[in-house]
């Protein structure tokens, strides 16, 4: 898999710029659904500490993580399936302080533009992985794989930074 390449935001861009031009609540649910790049990222593990609020990722997936297509393995019914399955609206991505940075919802919130290797702007749902960003490669599990008492060992800083920050 090679290195992250430094991200080049606001290369050649398809027509449909959907993503500039509306907010998120304006979006369809296609719209909506194609914003996410498939990096699973917000899908690891994520401990908050009691005292300071803060959001420490791991390289733990959830559940139903599939680590190598980086998708949801049940993505219909995750709610039911993980009660603490957080869905993603207008409203939370407005509210989510630990989206990565990568994340199109964060972009288009922010009014930012997406990254060139976004399934959006390169036309291929690979680039994401080819690019590096996402968690294929990077996961040490699941979290059936681990007891709750490791999950601070598996604390990692990347899925909170960009690629060029690695």
């Amino acid at each position: 898999m090679g290195s992250p390449r430094a991200p080049r935001r606001g290369a050649a861009v398809p027509s449909n710029e959907f993503w500039r031009t509306k907010s998120l609540e304006a979006m369809t649910s296609e719209e909506w659904e194609s914003l996410c790049d498939g990096c699973g990222r917000c899908c690891l593990i994520k401990l908050e500490d009691e005292d300071t609020g803060e959001v420490h990722h791991t390289d733990i997936g959830c559940t139903l993580l599939d680590g190598i297509g980086c998708r949801c393995r049940d993505y219909a019914h995750r709610q039911k399936r993980v009660p603490d399955c957080v869905r993603l609206t207008p409203e939370a991505v407005r509210t989510i302080p630990w989206l990565p940075p990568t994340c199109a919802y964060r972009l288009v919130r922010d009014g930012e533009p997406l990254f060139d290797w976004h399934p959006l702007v390169s036309g291929r749902a690979s680039s994401v992985h080819e690019a590096g960003i996402s968690v294929r490669g990077r996961l040490s599990g699941n979290e059936e794989e681990f007891l709750d008492e490791e999950y601070p060992e598996r604390i990692v800083d990347w899925p909170g930074l960009l690629p060029d920050e690695e």
